[in-house]
């Protein structure tokens, strides 16, 4: 046994004094990327709309059970009526997808999306708590049906509010944007809830 024991420790201990390779030559710096550019033929895809990237800020929908070509019209505001009337030009319209920062407060400005083409489906992305009942009553106006997602900040902050969203027609689910994913304080929800946490 102490052969082979004395073998091992002396193929180490030779191995240990074995010269190094030479170092490979160091490779040339990669020359800095253009401003306004990530370097990429293509360039990145978080620059600005100035360079024709579409805004990170703006979902993308995408339901696997859709198979047929279709296109998906995004807003980041309600459309006037002239544009929802030129949708109708648009070959393949599928899906209207609005991303709000704020509630509206009047049905007035919610009137347009009524007028938009026979099939295309609406989702409306929504940020925030509603302020009062009649902020989520307009939404019940609307004849169209819409799919609406609301995305919120933390827990409700009264039951008035929630009691309130409970009331809207369309939502589809709640989204909670929090550090720590907890319930507490939605147990009066009445549709799904999911939480969501963003990285920097």
């Amino acid at each position: 046994m102490a052969a082979p024991i004395a073998a091992l420790m002396l193929a180490a201990l030779l191995g240990g004094c074995t010269p190094l390779p030479p170092e490979a030559p160091a490779s040339p710096a990669a020359p800095a990327p253009r401003a306004g550019t990530d370097g990429s033929p293509l360039g990145s895809p978080f620059s600005d709309a100035r360079s024709g990237a579409v805004s990170v800020g703006t979902p993308l929908v995408v339901d696997r059970g859709e198979l047929r070509i279709g296109t998906t019209v995004q807003y980041r505001r309600i459309p006037t009526p002239s544009e929802v009337h030129d949708l109708i030009q648009l070959p393949g319209l599928a899906r209207i997808v609005l991303t709000l920062e704020e509630w509206p407060r009047d049905y007035a400005s919610l009137r347009t999306l009524d007028q938009a083409p026979d099939g295309v489906e609406m989702t409306v992305v929504l940020s925030g708590w509603p302020e009062n009942r009649a902020m989520v009553d307009i939404w019940n106006y609307l004849s169209i049906p819409a799919r609406i997602i609301v995305i919120v900040p933390g827990p409700p902050p009264s039951i008035d509010a929630v009691a309130a969203i409970n009331m809207m027609r369309g939502l589809e689910r709640v989204i909670a944007q929090m550090d720590e994913p907890s319930r507490s304080g939605f147990e009066r929800l009445q549709r799904p809830l999911t939480f969501r946490k963003i990285v920097e």
